[in-house]
């Protein structure tokens, strides 16, 4: 007989946490949501329907059991639902606050849209802050230490669960990282109002009482060699992230007050982590009172919006050459930032930035939207005759990212790059083309989510176990026949 604590999405609508309103969540910087209480989680999570192909967890790039997890904090046992959430998933605080699940998990719910999908991001956060609360949530104890160390360049998420997946294998795990803190993008490009910092940071405290070593303020090309580290390590990994950001070319761009998205979004969030930043406090990166332009239609424009808005802008627009139906950053992500008071131009473009000194105006001219190019989408097309201008004080390009160029800033020209800039490598091994040396995250797939990032950092300490396994048991063979 069917459990009568599950299926019961045809009986109770779906429901999030609480969300603070617009108006007062646009004077901080904590995070939207309240967390859910208990009753009102396991209710959401009896909703799921325990199909028997979720697509759920087919769509999640770390194929978290999440039908299991659900059924769990249906039933009421949260400490058995963690270890199961987990078991995939190196970060599920994270991931239950910033994945995409309108793009993920809950988009491909099997539930009929008249009913709505399971809410599976907030239950997921709500199990995990349950068991950091509760302190199920341990610092990694291998079961036997091992010799062989492993460098790890990048403290960012893909870096992060290789990390920790080596080190319950037992490995001598190393990590270096440019910036001071633990965290890459997750610290610096993020904001608060989505991933309040003490929330990487508490994971942090838990990766280096498990015995992994951070070298911070140490960059790989400046400070020491790629040569060095492979020297140093029995296996390397790259996860470095794509940092390198795309920009314009066309008249003005030179002006002042235009700025690149981790430029400011990264003086911003420094400055909510208390260091001094002098571009924001002399009002250079700081947007209060200036009207705002930011220029793209991903997640990073949605963070530099809403970002503006907490800075106290005049006024903020965005502005994006298509429509909506087609932006890539999350639809949640957009209600968020319409109902905190952004305006969205759609099918606009930028042509030129008007000014004598700093920025005073962006042309866009109008866009239409013409048959379909080689990826699917329609193709921008600009309306002769359409242009016009908006004023702006500052203006902030989001564009995307792409790869910088590792085998020359690591200064190994062994290491072999794709047409698009990133590392090549055998997605089987996750080892590039130099031996020894493996790859994982932004810097193999492109600009892509944080779970994808996981999901790499997973796979490549997979393969680096194997390689030096094998590597040890060829060493063994060898010393035998002599």
């Amino acid at each position: 007989m069917a459990d009568t604590r599950m299926l019961r999405f045809v009986s109770l609508p779906q429901a999030n946490p609480d969300k603070r309103s617009a108006e007062s969540r646009r004077q901080d910087w904590h995070e939207i949501y309240e967390e859910f209480s208990q009753a009102r989680a396991a209710e959401q999570a009896g909703r799921c329907s325990q199909c028997g192909v979720p697509f759920c967890q087919i769509h999640c790039p770390v194929a978290n059991n999440i039908p299991d997890w659900l059924m769990l904090t249906a039933e009421g046992r949260l400490e058995e639902a963690y270890e199961a959430s987990s078991a995939t998933n190196n970060l599920p605080e994270i991931c239950g606050r910033i994945c995409p699940q309108d793009r993920l998990c809950e988009g491909n719910c099997v539930i009929e849209k008249g009913f709505n999908s399971v809410t599976i991001g907030a239950v997921e956060r709500y199990i995990t802050e349950t068991a950091f609360e509760r302190g199920w949530v341990k610092p990694v104890k291998p079961q036997r230490e091992r010799p062989e160390s492993i460098g790890i360049i990048g403290a960012g998420p893909a870096g992060l669960a290789a990390a920790e997946q080596l080190r319950k294998k037992g490995y001598q795990v190393h990590v270096y990282d440019r910036y001071d803190r633990v965290g890459g993008l997750l610290l610096y490009g993020i904001p608060n109002f989505k991933l309040e910092k003490s929330v990487v940071e508490r994971r942090a405290r838990l990766l280096r009482e498990a015995g992994i070593v951070f070298h911070l303020n140490t960059a790989v090309g400046r400070d020491l060699s790629l040569a060095d580290l492979r020297a140093r390590h029995g296996a390397v990994l790259v996860a470095t992230g794509a940092y390198k950001e795309r920009d314009l070319q066309m008249p003005g761009a030179g002006l002042d007050d235009i700025f690149q998205a981790m430029t400011y979004l990264t003086a911003s969030n420094r400055k909510d982590l208390g260091d001094p930043v002098p571009l924001y406090d002399d009002g250079t990166l700081n947007a209060h009172g200036k009207d705002v332009i930011v220029l793209g239609g991903g997640d990073t424009a949605m963070d530099c919006v809403r970002t503006a808005v907490r800075q106290g802008a005049r006024s903020v627009k965005c502005l994006y050459r298509r429509d909506r139906a087609n932006m890539p950053g999350s639809m949640r992500e957009v209600k968020h930032a319409e109902e905190e008071g952004v305006e969205f131009v759609w099918l606009a473009a930028p042509e030129a930035f008007l000014g004598d000194r700093a920025v005073e105006a962006v042309r866009a001219v109008r866009i239409h939207l013409g048959v379909a190019d080689a990826s699917g989408r329609q193709a921008p097309q600009a309306i002769p005759g359409s242009s016009y201008n908006l004023p702006a004080s500052l203006v902030i390009k989001a564009l995307g990212f792409d790869p910088e160029d590792l085998p020359a800033q690591f200064n190994a020209p062994g290491l072999s790059v794709t047409r698009w800039g990133t590392l090549k490598l055998d997605w089987k091994s996750m080892m590039t083309s130099m031996e020894g040396v493996f790859a994982a995250g932004d810097i193999v797939r492109g600009a892509s989510l944080v779970v994808w990032a996981i999901k790499d950092g997973r796979d490549a300490a997979e393969g680096i176990d194997r390689y030096l396994q094998d590597k040890s048991s060829r060493s063994a063979v060898a010393s035998a026949a002599e």
